[in-house]
């Protein structure tokens, strides 16, 4: 296995989650802090998007 393939695969993976934590963490307690209906539905999609993008990494890591 390539090393560096694997190393660039953690990058974006934890990217992934983190990028998943704060649109969620948005989304959730963008009501109390007064964001707009429309960002918090935007930060919700992202985290939708992160989520089946995790699904699919782990799927196609598990296949490899």
């Amino acid at each position: 296995m390539n090393d560096t393939k694997n190393a660039g695969g953690a990058l974006v993976t934890a990217s992934l989650w983190l990028v998943l934590l704060v649109s969620a963490a948005t989304n959730s307690i963008g009501q109390f802090a007064g964001l707009d209906w429309t960002f918090r539905m935007i930060a919700g999609a992202v985290a939708v998007v992160c989520i089946v993008l995790l699904i699919v990494r782990y799927i196609a890591r598990r296949r490899a």
